[in-house]
């Protein structure tokens, strides 16, 4: 029997004791982040998939895994033979969870849920949908216990401080009183968070308890008297004793957050955000304070976070500098490795190989870049694993090789590298695509298109009050106009030495339950990643990330636009000008021109020529040169 089979039996083994009918496992930690720790890994250990995104939901006749189109082609690879039915997210016909449940789910039924791994805006929409069939939740339920005999202990890491002066450009006193006049505006008196990048942003605090996620395990509450942070007891540091001291706020443990609620002095009423919170929390809550006492909305940490501050920008810009220097020069010696291996009179297409005469393969190359990243000063740790997918591979949005399943790189086809670092500077993401020997007309039309996407909306003009929505339509178009989407959003927000993908700004077309339309302001940092990704033949990626800045202010309103804080070129081997409008065109030039100046005097001479070769004009009608 395949082992997620024989897990899932003794799961619905324990739910059978337990009396419940459906056990729902959302990929998720206590304080629902995107990324977790190998001891929230709970949905993998029943499963076998290993993107992060998706649910899996068990009844004592069927095992269902939800997650979206960046995963489809991953997850169907990764369940073949489990017996787990893949459903895809917002396909036609595919309902969703709620959908499914109000379905096959008994009147009077019991839903089991870990209540600390599942979000209170999903608790409290689950409760609502399945009211007319009176489903009862069991939520002190760990679906791991007493089944994943060896799992990994929780994490705990040491908590640093972050400069206030030179990194966080705002000190904790002040974010606080920020806070607490945002509280006042919306009538309450205490606001409680488990989020763990609002919470690490409040307190200038960062750590390593989740790979490639700087934050530490932690709940905050503040109140009109105290300022609480929750954090366990190895992370706390004599240089953080004295900062707690120096700025007023307590630190209690980790573990007796629910205690606390249970016995705090009662609030006349909590503000809170139902999908930063988790089910058991807000529970708790309620519990306490009653629905009147009870003030749900978007987190005033998220927004404030967002929107980036000056030292916060010019760190960003100088970090992404260096970033970008790192990519450039893996791509030069990809490329030459590429060229050399063209040149042999072996194999055709001729495999790639390192000066040691190693072969390149998509795990080692990735190697070597995270190796470039790592040189560049207050380098911290990745910001999420190098997607490196050569060919096919590149098809699946999140893939990542590993050293025992790894393809070789081939003087031929596409090559797709999605990474980013952490840095005492900033976070950075960035993806380009380029080709490593011949490439067919095709691979240059859809990597032409996506590059004019990625260029028209880098050279968006808009009204204050636009949302990603409003601009989403200039990425995505040339690719509409033939008939193909990339099943996921346009852009995502990213933090400052936080989480690679932060909201509430993103752009996207549409928006599923639970997604949140934010305006776009001056000061927020937003991804640019169109791509094409076509099952079993390659997949393209460009992603470029922009910072929200100010064009104009008339009568007629406030303008913004986007700065490129990413200088990669494009690759001018799979452009086809035919496919080019003077306008991205003349974007294109004037991009390859700033790449060249700011990249530059990070290369060697010979790296150099390359970039000046690959920066070169591209000419056509219209287009205007620089």
């Amino acid at each position: 029997m395949n082992q997620y089979m024989e897990r899932v039996t003794r799961l619905r083994d324990a739910m059978k004791r337990s009396g419940a009918d459906f056990f729902m496992i959302p990929t998720a930690d206590y304080h629902q982040s995107e990324y977790v720790a190998d001891f929230f890994k709970t949905r993998e250990f029943f499963s076998g998939f290993t993107g992060s995104n998706g649910t899996l939901l068990i009844s004592s006749d069927f095992a269902g895994l939800w997650t979206d189109g960046r995963y489809f082609i991953q997850a169907e690879r990764e369940l073949a033979g489990s017996g787990i039915v893949l459903m895809r997210m917002a396909d036609p016909g595919v309902p969703t969870i709620g959908e499914y449940l109000l379905e096959h789910m008994p009147g009077n039924g019991v839903l089991a849920f870990d209540g600390r791994c599942v979000s209170a805006l999903e608790g409290i929409a689950l409760s609502k949908q399945l009211a007319s069939k009176n489903v009862r939740f069991r939520t002190d339920l760990d679906p791991a216990e007493g089944i994943w005999q060896e799992r990994p202990a929780l994490p705990c890491s040491e908590v640093f401080l972050l400069d206030e002066a030179k990194y966080a450009g705002e000190t904790t006193l002040s974010k606080l009183e920020r806070l607490r006049r945002e509280m006042k505006q919306a009538g309450t008196d205490c606001f409680v968070t488990g989020r763990l990048d609002e919470i690490m942003w409040l307190f200038n605090i960062r750590a390593n308890d989740v790979e490639c996620n700087p934050v530490a395990l932690s709940y905050a509450v503040v109140t009109d008297e105290c300022k609480i942070l929750f954090l366990q007891k190895s992370s706390i540091t004599p240089a953080l004793t004295d900062f707690a001291r120096n700025n007023d706020i307590t630190i209690l443990p980790y573990e007796e957050i629910l205690t606390y609620l249970q016995e705090m002095k009662q609030p006349e009423r909590v503000l809170f955000d139902a999908a930063g919170l988790s089910y058991a929390l807000y529970a708790s809550l309620l519990a306490r304070v009653g629905e009147q006492g009870m003030q749900e909305q978007d987190s005033p940490l998220q927004k404030m976070k967002a929107v980036k501050n000056p030292v916060e920008i010019e760190n960003i810009r100088s970090c992404y500098i260096e970033d970008s220097a790192a990519l450039c020069k893996f791509i030069y010696r990809i490329s030459k490795r590429a060229r050399k291996a063209q040149e042999s009179t072996g194999e055709s297409p001729a495999p790639l190989s390192d000066e040691e005469g190693k072969p390149v393969t998509e795990y080692s190359a990735a190697m070597e870049l995270d190796a470039l990243r790592a040189q560049i000063p207050d380098f911290v740790e990745l910001s999420f694993p190098t997607i490196a997918g050569y060919g096919p591979n590149a098809a699946m949005m999140h893939y990542e090789a590993d050293e025992d399943n790894a393809a070789p790189l081939l003087a031929a086809g596409m090559y797709l590298v999605d990474s980013g670092g952490q840095y005492l500077r900033g976070t950075t993401d960035v993806t380009r695509t380029f080709a490593l020997g011949p490439v067919t007309d095709e691979m240059k039309k859809h990597f032409t298109l996506t590059a004019v996407g990625n260029l028209q909306l880098q050279s968006a003009v808009f009204l204050y009050g636009c949302t990603g929505k409003n601009v989403d339509i200039l990425s995505r178009e040339p690719l509409w106009q033939i008939g193909i989407d990339y099943k996921c959003g346009t852009g995502h927000g990213i933090g400052y030495l936080l989480n690679v993908h932060e909201g509430p700004q993103n752009i996207r077309w549409r928006f599923t339950p639970g997604q949140k339309e934010a305006v776009l302001e001056e000061g927020m940092i937003v991804s640019d990643e169109p791509g094409v990704y076509l099952e079993g033949k390659y997949g393209i990626r460009i992603e470029t990330i922009l910072l929200v800045r100010k064009i104009c202010e008339n009568g007629d309103g406030t303008f913004l636009g986007f700065e490129p804080l990413t200088f990669v070129p494009i690759d001018r081997a799979l452009i086809d000008p035919a496919y080019l409008t003077p306008q991205t065109c003349s974007v294109l030039n004037a991009y390859h021109q700033m790449t060249y100046e700011k990249i530059a005097p990070f290369l060697n001479e010979e790296e150099q020529v390359w970039l000046r070769e690959q920066t070169a004009p591209i000419t056509i009608p219209g287009c205007e040169q620089q």
